[in-house]
């Protein structure tokens, strides 16, 4: 839709990742000749492949955290037998409805819901690449969480808490669910992106403040608006997160995508991680432009990676962290923008 385009041209929190990057790179450039190597990042989180600048397998990268924080979930390679998939999912007791999403994979692309298993198998046939399958969670909060620990403390800092509000409509008892998603200032962005989804009767007439959700995964990507928690940021939360890091060893910055029910049992480190992202991630707290600008997001990415900085030179001289030789690390990152490019024409088959 065009008007949706133009939409996203004038409000920033809509632009590309690289919009948030390519400003930062003189920033990045000079700590690359300071430390005498550009990918000195390389050394951040030794226990994430490339420390988790988005070619990592998010299956393996999820396993390295404590059991009891994770969700269930299996693999399935492109060379997998969907009936042993299958069978897995029944040994596992992983029931429908599910998650899947491709094991390296990139904004919230090819991230579906599926509810049964023919959904499932007609998913696996359509994409031929290494799928994540998880157990759909219903705590009823989302939040990504920003964490670093220096390597030399037993401490860290939770520096961005972003609470996530998730597509959705409010009936006014006369008009259809297309007619309210079609003139809401923000649901009518991701028409295109939903309207293929045949859990929404797009005809039906929602009660007065009936309130719909047209999405149920958490990806800035399918609409979830993310929002500005910082003010939730407390040392039993901090606490929560130091244990959980000195569990895990060789993860030292990045953010963790969680399921919670209730504030308390946040605080109290009781939670589940969907997702748990290195170097390359963002503190997604940004993207609220209620009280944030893109200059203000820029310094916040640029104060981030100056920790990212730090710990990347410790590690390599006290932990002996090996840097990353360059030219073998830009080969992998062009196969990345490959591969990356791949699932961009896949999920283009749903639109």
């Amino acid at each position: 839709m065009a008007n949706s385009k133009l939409h996203k041209i004038f409000h920033w929190e809509h632009w590309p990742l690289l919009m948030f990057y390519i400003p930062n790179i003189p920033y990045a450039f000079v700590h690359g000749l300071v430390a005498r190597n550009l990918v000195f990042y390389t050394a951040v989180n030794p226990g994430i492949t490339n420390s988790g600048i988005g070619s990592e397998s998010k299956f393996k990268t999820l396993h390295i955290l404590p059991k009891e924080y994770i969700p269930k979930s299996i693999l399935h390679d492109q060379s997998s037998d969907i009936s042993d998939t299958l069978q897995e999912l029944t040994r596992q007791n992983i029931q429908y409805p599910i998650i899947v999403k491709p094991d390296v994979g990139f904004r919230g692309l090819l991230v579906k819901k599926i509810e049964n298993s023919e959904e499932l198998i007609a998913y696996l046939n359509k994409y031929p690449v290494p799928i994540i399958i998880q157990e759909f969670l219903n705590h009823k909060n989302e939040c990504g969480i920003f964490y670093y620990r220096h390597p030399n403390q037993k401490k860290g800092k939770v520096t961005s808490i972003t609470l996530k509000e998730f597509l959705t409509i409010t009936g006014d008892g006369k008009s259809t669910i297309k007619e309210l998603v079609l003139s809401d200032k923000r649901a009518f962005l991701y028409y295109n992106l939903i309207k293929n989804d045949s859990l929404i009767d797009w005809e039906s007439i929602p009660h007065l403040n009936e309130s719909i959700k047209l999405s149920s995964i958490g990806n800035h990507s399918k609409g979830t608006r993310f929002m500005n928690g910082n003010h939730l940021i407390n040392e039993e939360l901090e606490e929560a997160l130091n244990r959980l890091s000195n569990q895990v060893e060789g993860w030292y910055y990045g953010r963790l995508d969680v399921k919670y029910n209730t504030l308390d049992e946040l605080n109290q480190g009781k939670f589940k991680i969907l997702e748990l992202n290195g170097i390359l991630a963002e503190p997604t707290h940004i993207y609220d432009t209620t009280d944030m600008n893109y200059w203000k997001a820029l310094k916040t990415i640029r104060t981030h990676w100056k920790q990212l900085y730090k710990i990347a030179i410790y590690n390599h001289k006290y932990n002996k962290v090996a840097y990353r030789k360059v030219i073998p690390f830009l080969k992998e990152m062009f196969a990345l923008k490959a591969y990356s490019n791949r699932l961009k024409k896949l999920s283009k088959q749903d639109i």
